[in-house]
């Protein structure tokens, strides 16, 4: 990426229309044109906001939140989006129900507190060491972004880099626990043979 004002910075990167995967293999009538849709969607949202941020001198959104939140406005987005293009699956109506994404009808009122049946979306700035709160058989699906953290001072507009996702099981995970002093939230990473199982079905290459 080349040297942007902070003005450049505020349009994202568009898409790269050749970089999906037309050969993913997807769950519950989902197709990678509906990810690809959804992913337009969320860069024309961001590229909204941070202008109208610009006008009044105001920090980008990537540059003025916390890492961790920006990353939980991407993936809600994401979760939110989708199923506005796949009429087969619904957002999860429970709150911070899981997974994210539920084959429509499946539950009452479209709504489930725990279940094996869905797609968990996460989004993250790393390229591996992707984390959730527990070690659970879950299709997983994540959506790697690069963009400006809040220390950065060097500004670069927001890219999609990479979408995987597979169907993981409890194995494809590792706990990590935390010590007695620490305040850490307790999370389980995906482990080198989840990574591949998610690599092997990548959805997107910038």
């Amino acid at each position: 990426m080349g040297s942007y004002t902070e003005l450049q910075a505020c349009t994202p990167v568009p898409v790269n229309i050749n970089g999906f995967n037309q050969s993913a293999q997807l769950p519950y009538g989902l197709q990678v044109d509906h990810i690809r849709a959804s992913m337009v969607d969320f860069l024309d949202f961001l590229g909204f906001v941070n202008l109208q941020l610009n006008t009044k001198s105001i920090q980008r959104l990537e540059s003025m939140l916390m890492p961790a939140n920006f990353s939980s406005i991407v993936g809600e987005f994401m979760s939110s989006t989708v199923p506005r293009y796949c009429n087969t699956i619904v957002k999860n109506k429970f709150h911070n129900g899981h997974p994210d994404m539920i084959p429509a009808g499946m539950f009452v009122n479209d709504a489930v507190q725990h279940a094996t049946e869905g797609i968990e979306v996460k989004a993250s700035r790393y390229l591996r060491g992707w984390q959730g709160h527990n070690p659970e058989d879950v299709w997983l699906m994540v959506f790697v972004f690069d963009s400006n953290r809040p220390r950065d001072t060097i500004p670069r507009p927001f890219q999609f880099v990479m979408v995987a996702g597979a169907k993981l099981s409890k194995s494809d995970w590792i706990f990590s626990g935390r010590s007695a002093t620490s305040r850490r939230t307790i999370t389980a990473s995906v482990t080198e043979t989840g990574y591949q199982k998610m690599m092997a079905n990548w959805i997107y290459r910038a």
